[in-house]
Protein backbone atom coordinates (compact mmCIF):
# COMPACT_ATOMS: atom_id res chain seq x y z
CA UNK A 1 0.00 0.00 0.00
CA UNK A 2 3.08 2.16 0.63
CA UNK A 3 4.20 1.79 -3.16
CA UNK A 4 0.90 2.18 -3.96
CA UNK A 5 0.55 5.69 -2.29
CA UNK A 6 4.06 7.30 -3.07
CA UNK A 7 3.05 6.42 -6.77
CA UNK A 8 -0.13 7.83 -7.04
CA UNK A 9 1.24 10.76 -5.30
CA UNK A 10 4.04 11.15 -7.51
CA UNK A 11 2.14 11.08 -10.55
CA UNK A 12 -0.96 13.12 -9.23
CA UNK A 13 0.41 16.54 -11.36
CA UNK A 14 1.04 14.29 -14.64
CA UNK A 15 -2.43 12.18 -14.34
CA UNK A 16 -4.16 15.74 -13.76
CA UNK A 17 -2.50 17.43 -16.93
CA UNK A 18 -3.10 14.60 -19.04
CA UNK A 19 -7.02 14.19 -18.24
CA UNK A 20 -7.87 17.30 -18.17
CA UNK A 21 -6.26 18.03 -21.70
CA UNK A 22 -7.73 15.31 -23.10
CA UNK A 23 -10.66 15.75 -21.90
CA UNK A 24 -10.95 19.45 -22.52
CA UNK A 25 -10.08 18.50 -25.94
CA UNK A 26 -13.29 16.39 -26.26
CA UNK A 27 -15.58 18.70 -25.26
CA UNK A 28 -14.35 21.20 -27.53
CA UNK A 29 -14.34 19.14 -30.23
CA UNK A 30 -18.50 17.91 -30.15
CA UNK A 31 -18.93 21.30 -29.14
CA UNK A 32 -17.90 21.75 -32.95
CA UNK A 33 -20.85 19.07 -34.29
CA UNK A 34 -24.18 21.62 -34.20
CA UNK A 35 -21.93 23.26 -37.07
CA UNK A 36 -20.30 19.91 -38.76
CA UNK A 37 -24.19 18.65 -39.22
CA UNK A 38 -24.90 21.67 -41.60
CA UNK A 39 -22.39 20.58 -43.97
CA UNK A 40 -23.46 17.31 -44.40
CA UNK A 41 -23.63 16.71 -48.23
CA UNK A 42 -20.23 18.97 -48.09
CA UNK A 43 -18.43 16.49 -46.04
CA UNK A 44 -19.88 13.28 -47.33
CA UNK A 45 -18.77 13.80 -50.50
CA UNK A 46 -15.23 14.94 -49.08
CA UNK A 47 -15.18 11.56 -47.24
CA UNK A 48 -15.85 9.81 -50.64
CA UNK A 49 -13.07 11.32 -52.46
CA UNK A 50 -10.47 10.58 -49.88
CA UNK A 51 -9.65 6.92 -51.15
CA UNK A 52 -7.65 5.02 -48.71
CA UNK A 53 -7.83 7.31 -45.96
CA UNK A 54 -11.81 6.70 -45.99
CA UNK A 55 -10.97 3.07 -44.88
CA UNK A 56 -7.90 4.10 -42.85
CA UNK A 57 -9.86 5.99 -40.31
CA UNK A 58 -12.88 3.90 -40.78
CA UNK A 59 -15.42 6.27 -42.23
CA UNK A 60 -16.98 4.08 -44.70
CA UNK A 61 -18.58 2.30 -41.58
CA UNK A 62 -19.73 4.63 -39.67
CA UNK A 63 -21.73 8.01 -40.13
CA UNK A 64 -19.95 11.30 -38.95
CA UNK A 65 -23.19 12.72 -38.83
CA UNK A 66 -24.72 11.20 -36.07
CA UNK A 67 -23.50 12.55 -32.68
CA UNK A 68 -22.14 9.02 -32.09
CA UNK A 69 -20.70 8.41 -35.01
CA UNK A 70 -18.80 11.73 -35.09
CA UNK A 71 -18.04 11.31 -31.58
CA UNK A 72 -16.05 7.96 -32.06
CA UNK A 73 -14.39 8.63 -35.00
CA UNK A 74 -13.19 12.49 -34.66
CA UNK A 75 -13.54 13.26 -30.39
CA UNK A 76 -12.72 9.76 -29.46
CA UNK A 77 -9.82 9.62 -31.59
CA UNK A 78 -7.97 12.23 -29.16
CA UNK A 79 -8.91 10.01 -26.49
CA UNK A 80 -7.88 6.46 -28.33
CA UNK A 81 -4.57 8.65 -29.33
CA UNK A 82 -3.61 10.43 -26.68
CA UNK A 83 -4.70 7.67 -23.42
CA UNK A 84 -2.64 5.12 -25.20
CA UNK A 85 0.29 7.66 -25.30
CA UNK A 86 -0.58 8.49 -21.56
CA UNK A 87 -1.01 4.49 -20.46
CA UNK A 88 2.64 4.02 -22.18
CA UNK A 89 3.79 6.96 -20.64
CA UNK A 90 3.05 5.49 -16.91
CA UNK A 91 3.67 2.15 -17.41
CA UNK A 92 6.86 2.19 -19.27
CA UNK A 93 8.28 4.48 -16.30
CA UNK A 94 7.09 2.22 -13.29
CA UNK A 95 10.09 0.27 -12.64
CA UNK A 96 12.68 1.46 -14.88
CA UNK A 97 12.83 5.15 -13.15
CA UNK A 98 14.61 3.54 -10.27
CA UNK A 99 17.50 2.93 -11.84
CA UNK A 100 17.35 5.80 -14.41
CA UNK A 101 16.62 8.24 -11.08
CA UNK A 102 19.28 6.03 -8.76
CA UNK A 103 16.83 5.08 -6.57
CA UNK A 104 16.51 1.17 -6.90
CA UNK A 105 19.78 0.74 -3.94
CA UNK A 106 17.53 3.07 -1.78
CA UNK A 107 14.02 1.25 -2.47
CA UNK A 108 15.28 -2.21 -1.83
CA UNK A 109 16.71 -1.41 1.15
CA UNK A 110 13.28 -1.46 2.67
CA UNK A 111 11.80 -4.87 4.30
CA UNK A 112 9.49 -5.31 1.30
CA UNK A 113 10.03 -8.18 -1.35
CA UNK A 114 10.12 -7.52 -4.74
CA UNK A 115 7.14 -9.04 -5.79
CA UNK A 116 4.95 -6.65 -3.43
CA UNK A 117 7.00 -3.51 -4.72
CA UNK A 118 6.08 -4.62 -8.33
CA UNK A 119 2.06 -5.47 -7.45
CA UNK A 120 2.07 -1.71 -6.10
CA UNK A 121 3.39 -0.39 -8.53
CA UNK A 122 1.32 -2.28 -11.38
CA UNK A 123 -1.87 -1.20 -9.13
CA UNK A 124 -0.85 2.21 -9.49
CA UNK A 125 -0.49 2.07 -13.11
CA UNK A 126 -4.13 0.20 -13.83
CA UNK A 127 -5.61 2.93 -11.10
CA UNK A 128 -3.88 5.91 -12.95
CA UNK A 129 -5.37 4.50 -16.44
CA UNK A 130 -8.61 4.14 -14.95
CA UNK A 131 -9.08 7.60 -13.45
CA UNK A 132 -8.08 8.87 -16.46
CA UNK A 133 -10.45 7.13 -18.72
CA UNK A 134 -13.41 7.94 -15.92
CA UNK A 135 -12.56 11.48 -16.04
CA UNK A 136 -12.76 11.72 -20.24
CA UNK A 137 -15.93 9.77 -19.92
CA UNK A 138 -17.49 12.54 -17.79
CA UNK A 139 -16.33 15.08 -20.19
CA UNK A 140 -17.56 13.26 -23.09
CA UNK A 141 -21.28 12.50 -21.35
CA UNK A 142 -21.29 16.21 -20.16
CA UNK A 143 -19.96 17.41 -24.12
CA UNK A 144 -23.22 15.82 -25.21
CA UNK A 145 -25.50 17.50 -22.81
CA UNK A 146 -23.96 21.00 -23.96
CA UNK A 147 -25.03 20.65 -27.78
CA UNK A 148 -28.43 18.43 -26.51
CA UNK A 149 -27.94 15.26 -27.95
CA UNK A 150 -28.66 12.36 -26.42
CA UNK A 151 -26.64 9.66 -25.81
CA UNK A 152 -27.23 5.92 -26.89
CA UNK A 153 -26.06 4.68 -23.76
CA UNK A 154 -25.15 1.23 -24.38
CA UNK A 155 -23.29 1.78 -27.55
CA UNK A 156 -21.67 4.77 -26.10
CA UNK A 157 -20.58 2.13 -22.50
CA UNK A 158 -19.25 -0.32 -24.52
CA UNK A 159 -17.20 2.13 -26.84
CA UNK A 160 -15.81 3.40 -23.54
CA UNK A 161 -15.09 0.08 -22.16
CA UNK A 162 -13.39 -1.16 -25.46
CA UNK A 163 -10.58 2.24 -24.58
CA UNK A 164 -10.45 1.79 -21.07
CA UNK A 165 -9.49 -2.25 -21.80
CA UNK A 166 -6.80 -0.87 -24.93
CA UNK A 167 -5.60 1.71 -22.78
CA UNK A 168 -4.75 -1.03 -19.96
CA UNK A 169 -3.46 -3.32 -22.40
CA UNK A 170 -0.77 -0.70 -23.40
CA UNK A 171 0.53 0.17 -20.00
CA UNK A 172 0.56 -3.90 -18.77
CA UNK A 173 3.28 -4.14 -21.86
CA UNK A 174 4.67 -0.88 -21.35
CA UNK A 175 5.00 -2.06 -17.52
CA UNK A 176 6.56 -5.57 -18.83
CA UNK A 177 8.96 -3.98 -20.20
CA UNK A 178 9.79 -1.35 -17.68
CA UNK A 179 11.03 -4.24 -15.53
CA UNK A 180 13.49 -4.66 -18.60
CA UNK A 181 14.56 -1.14 -19.68
CA UNK A 182 17.27 1.02 -17.61
CA UNK A 183 16.32 4.50 -19.54
CA UNK A 184 15.04 5.61 -22.51
CA UNK A 185 11.87 4.22 -21.37
CA UNK A 186 9.56 7.37 -22.14
CA UNK A 187 10.98 6.96 -25.47
CA UNK A 188 9.90 3.57 -26.18
CA UNK A 189 6.70 3.53 -24.35
CA UNK A 190 5.85 6.95 -26.95
CA UNK A 191 6.72 4.99 -29.86
CA UNK A 192 5.17 1.74 -28.53
CA UNK A 193 1.60 3.64 -28.70
CA UNK A 194 2.30 5.18 -32.05
CA UNK A 195 3.39 2.21 -33.67
CA UNK A 196 -0.02 0.46 -32.56
CA UNK A 197 -1.88 3.13 -33.44
CA UNK A 198 -0.38 3.28 -37.33
CA UNK A 199 -0.30 -0.54 -37.06
CA UNK A 200 -4.07 -0.61 -36.91
CA UNK A 201 -5.15 2.20 -39.65
CA UNK A 202 -2.43 -0.14 -42.07
CA UNK A 203 -4.82 -3.21 -40.88
CA UNK A 204 -7.89 -0.70 -42.22
CA UNK A 205 -6.69 0.06 -45.37
CA UNK A 206 -5.98 -3.17 -46.94
CA UNK A 207 -7.38 -6.71 -45.82
CA UNK A 208 -3.77 -8.47 -46.68
CA UNK A 209 -2.30 -6.65 -44.11
CA UNK A 210 -5.77 -7.86 -41.59
CA UNK A 211 -3.42 -9.94 -39.55
CA UNK A 212 -2.19 -7.01 -37.71
CA UNK A 213 -5.40 -6.70 -35.45
CA UNK A 214 -4.06 -9.55 -33.60
CA UNK A 215 -0.86 -7.35 -32.71
CA UNK A 216 -2.48 -4.06 -32.19
CA UNK A 217 -5.23 -2.95 -29.44
CA UNK A 218 -6.28 -0.02 -31.39
CA UNK A 219 -8.35 -2.89 -33.30
CA UNK A 220 -10.77 -3.79 -30.83
CA UNK A 221 -11.34 -0.48 -29.87
CA UNK A 222 -11.77 0.68 -33.55
CA UNK A 223 -15.16 3.12 -33.43
CA UNK A 224 -15.75 1.79 -37.26
CA UNK A 225 -15.97 -1.68 -35.48
CA UNK A 226 -17.58 -1.33 -32.23
CA UNK A 227 -19.94 1.62 -32.71
CA UNK A 228 -22.15 0.35 -36.00
CA UNK A 229 -22.18 -3.25 -34.40
CA UNK A 230 -22.17 -2.38 -30.65
CA UNK A 231 -19.72 -5.07 -29.58
CA UNK A 232 -16.09 -5.75 -29.01
CA UNK A 233 -14.48 -7.99 -31.76
CA UNK A 234 -13.98 -11.08 -28.85
CA UNK A 235 -11.02 -12.45 -30.83
CA UNK A 236 -8.62 -9.40 -31.25
CA UNK A 237 -9.78 -9.02 -27.47
CA UNK A 238 -8.65 -12.34 -26.54
CA UNK A 239 -5.15 -11.58 -27.74
CA UNK A 240 -5.05 -7.91 -26.20
CA UNK A 241 -6.07 -9.41 -23.09
CA UNK A 242 -3.42 -12.05 -23.20
CA UNK A 243 -0.61 -9.59 -24.32
CA UNK A 244 -1.43 -7.31 -21.22
CA UNK A 245 -0.97 -10.84 -19.20
CA UNK A 246 2.12 -11.82 -20.45
CA UNK A 247 3.65 -7.96 -19.79
CA UNK A 248 2.66 -8.67 -16.03
CA UNK A 249 3.75 -11.61 -15.99
CA UNK A 250 7.24 -10.58 -17.09
CA UNK A 251 7.86 -7.71 -14.82
CA UNK A 252 7.13 -9.81 -11.84
CA UNK A 253 9.20 -12.63 -13.36
CA UNK A 254 12.13 -10.50 -14.87
CA UNK A 255 12.33 -7.67 -12.05
CA UNK A 256 11.94 -10.16 -8.93
CA UNK A 257 15.55 -11.98 -10.39
CA UNK A 258 17.33 -8.73 -11.78
CA UNK A 259 20.17 -7.19 -10.74
CA UNK A 260 19.64 -3.45 -10.53
CA UNK A 261 22.73 -1.30 -10.01
CA UNK A 262 22.72 1.29 -7.62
Amino acid sequence: MTIFLHEMRQNTKMLVVWSVLVGAIIVVCMATFPEVKKQTDELREAFAMMGAFTSAFGLDKIDMMEPIGYYGLDCAAVLAFGGGLFAAFVGVRMLSKEEAEHTAEFLLTHPLKRSSIVAGKLAAVVAQVALFNLFCTVCAIASFALIGEELPWKTFWLFQLAQFLMHLEIACVSFGASALLKRGGAAFGLGLAALLYFLNMVANISDKWEFLRYITPYAYADPSSVIPNTAIAGEYLAFGMAYALIGVAFAFAWYSRKGIAP
